[in-house]
């Protein structure tokens, strides 16, 4: 494996193109990628990404420019995430599920020239292409679309770049990442070959990836929840395999079939694929390792998981602006039976990660909480971003005093375990008392009949916010406002209970990578409100 700070060229520093050198040269006949019936080895995928790379300088780009890429995970987006690096042509990665003006925006703000474009997407670009100017290059994956060119007679039409077309610094922008916009406009979150690749040396002395693992990538590879492992698992030579979009049964049969080792979830698929009846008759005895990540995970359903799949769930914190990696469980850390404390930590999102430091800090001083005390995470390390695009001030409010500000709000225990409780803008304060949303959800979670639940504050003259849960019935089951309030009663304390109770039929609405959008859910709440607090 790579030293931390070379490459194999000697003292520069190791720039993603690097790790798939890496990986030809110790791999170069390993199945490198499994998409389907599709299968390249090593050797066959790097040559289809310098291919790709000169193909995208013919086209007229020159390096320093932006592309984008706008479609389902697939062995095309992965290629796509090494080709930036060989082109020297800075990807943003597109989030699949923004309507088409959030879109527009970001290919602007962005300044996006190219785009690499997902067939199923087509239709959504219909809807932007007039509104934005910049794009001069639109690059069809996978089949025929008017005025775009055809990936893959791009790669048959090139003979492969020699080697990256600029000569890049370890602290140039390599990625361009959006989130999610659901508050305010999108920022673009910068990170450089540097962040990224010391996230995957990160993840690898964390989880032991090697040779031998077949990753899947199940979450979109868009996100950084993801997208972090086409680097991680190439470094050390593993296997690649896909899912286009998720459902229980596509994800089970691709285990089953590519022999899957290790992925990375969201909670939402973890509780469709605990839940999902024929789970009993797919093979999962190869998969050793779970993630579980972009959102907490309520003890009961990790333990509903650990039933169905077994003791194989980590639960690991990061995000977009870290690239992502911060914090992790180890499985020998994840204890379901054993003391107080040991069990405790099944609500942990671990400890810090080689390489980073995280600290949970009082808001208000800057000092250290001490264990049971409520402060925010920051962070500082390699893998911190270098800034919002063309947005300075955001980017000096987020890295003030050299640490990443993450808005996340957390507990400690006595050995830096750490539990997050709530984002600073979702804690309720109701009656002057702060009500973390995640602790009541956790409370929800407990109950058998609940499938998907979320914690809102919601306006009260009384008490100034009101918590408000939402809550989606597992199939069949029917539940009453009674119920869910008795029940949240015997777990926590009569102030953080539900006021009011809403049921739904239909799934809560989430973002790209899984994540519910309580911003959605509240916007009924407090249309017309002057503050969003009370």
């Amino acid at each position: 494996m790579y030293n931390p700070r070379t490459s194999e060229t000697g003292g520069t520093p190791m720039l993603v193109h690097d790790v798939l050198a890496h990986a030809v040269k110790l791999y170069a006949d390993k199945v490198a990628l499994i998409d389907g019936n599709v299968r390249y080895t090593y050797r066959q995928a790097s040559e289809r990404v310098h291919r790709l790379a000169a193909g995208l300088l013919g086209l007229g780009l020159k390096p320093g420019d932006h592309i984008g890429i706008l479609a389902n995970n697939s062995h095309r987006y992965w290629e796509a995430y090494f080709a930036a690096s060989v082109a020297g042509t800075p990807l943003a990665p597109l989030n699949t599920r923004l309507a088409a003006h959030e879109l527009e925006f970001i290919l602007n703000d962005g300044e996006i020239k190219a785009l690499l474009l997902g067939p199923e997407f087509a239709g959504l670009y219909e809807q932007l292409k007039d509104k934005t100017p910049g794009i001069k290059h639109v690059v069809i994956l996978n089949g025929e679309l008017a005025g775009a060119v055809d990936y893959e007679q791009i790669i048959a039409a090139n003979n492969p770049l020699p080697r990256p077309a600029r000569e890049w610094s370890e602290n140039d922008m390599l990625n361009l990442c959006y989130t999610g916009g659901t508050t305010g406009l999108p920022k673009g979150v910068m990170l450089s070959q540097r962040n990224v690749v010391s996230n995957a040396q990160h993840a690898i002395l964390t989880v032991g990836f090697d040779e031998h693992d077949t990753w899947l990538h199940a979450a979109p590879m868009f996100h950084l929840a993801d997208a972090w492992a086409c680097i991680a698992i190439t470094m050390v030579g593993g296997t690649h395999t896909f899912l286009a979009a998720f459902s229980p049964q596509a994800c089970l049969e691709v285990i089953e079939h590519a022999k899957v080792t290790r992925t990375i979830l969201v909670p939402t698929m973890v509780n469709f694929l605990v839940n999902f009846p024929g789970l009993s008759n797919y093979d999962t005895s190869s998969l050793d390792l779970i993630l579980v990540g972009a959102a907490p995970m309520p003890v009961d359903r990790l333990t509903a998981a650990k039933n169905a799949l077994g003791p194989k769930f980590c639960q690991a914190y990061g995000m977009t602006e870290t690239s992502p990696l911060l914090t992790a469980m180890k499985l020998d850390w994840t204890k379901y039976q054993g003391s107080e404390a040991e069990t405790a930590r099944l609500t942990s999102c671990g400890r810090q990660v080689a390489g980073v430091e995280v600290r949970v800090v009082n808001q208000e001083t800057g000092e250290d909480v001490k264990p049971g005390e409520v402060g925010e995470i920051i962070a500082r390390g390699p893998n911190v971003m270098l800034g919002y695009w063309n947005r300075p001030k955001e980017t000096a409010e987020a890295l003030r005093g050299g640490y990443m500000h993450t808005g996340d709000l957390a507990t400690i225990d006595q050995e830096n375990f750490i539990f997050i409780v709530d984002r600073a803008k979702d804690m309720i304060i109701s009656g002057g008392e702060n009500v973390y949303s995640t602790e009541v959800e956790n409370a929800l979670y407990d109950h058998p009949d609940v499938l998907e639940a979320a914690v809102i504050g919601i306006p009260d003259d009384q008490w100034g916010e009101a918590v408000l849960a939402v809550v989606v019935p597992k199939e069949g089951r029917t539940l009453t406002e009674h119920d869910i309030i008795e029940h949240c009663r015997k777990l926590i304390a009569g102030y953080k209970c539900p006021k009011k109770v809403v049921f739904q039929d239909t799934p809560l609405p989430k973002s790209g990578p899984g994540k519910i959008l309580k911003t959605e859910l509240r916007k009924p709440y407090w249309a017309g409100q002057e503050r969003q607090v009370h």
